[in-house]
């Protein structure tokens, strides 16, 4: 177990764009791993490589008490119509929460630890989550959509 330090607000690192991850090997691994104790750590329900200071394509999501997914390359193949408003908040920016709207249900695809290619029909809070990770590998924060803060 290894513990990132976070990235916050302001750090330009969080505005870049992530790049492709084009092997899964052990450095990889670790810093999944790593992303997954930091993101228990700070009580996180999901987390970007950006977030500690890696421009990777790589997420870490738990919104269902130990379901993790450990995602590689991941991307939205589609998403819904519908629209669910939420608050939302970020261990990148402490202190701050705000309502966003984000699809209802979403389905992505993402390389798993084993370099299988997985796709996922997702909705409610998964779906919140996996647009909001990978917002992050765009260099986007929610800040940037919130509707109004709290």
């Amino acid at each position: 177990m290894a513990l990132r330090n976070l990235r916050y607000d302001g750090d330009e690192i969080l505005r870049k764009k992530s790049k492709e991850i084009s092997s899964i090997d052990g450095r990889i691994l670790t810093l999944l791993d790593d992303m997954v104790d930091t993101m228990y750590e700070n009580d996180g329900v999901g987390l970007a490589a950006p977030q500690v200071g890696i421009l990777k394509r790589a997420v870490v999501i738990d919104v269902e008490d130990g379901n993790v997914y450990k995602m590689i390359n991941p991307r939205i193949l589609s998403i819904s119509d519908e629209e669910q408003t939420a608050q939302e908040g970020c261990l990148s920016v402490p202190e701050t929460k705000g309502m966003v709207s984000r699809p209802i249900k979403v389905t992505a695809e993402y390389t798993d630890v084993e370099g299988n290619l997985v796709t996922i029909e997702a909705e409610g809070l998964l779906a919140r989550a996996i647009c909001h990770e990978i917002d992050h590998l765009n260099g986007v924060l929610f800040t940037d959509k919130i509707i109004k803060s709290n």
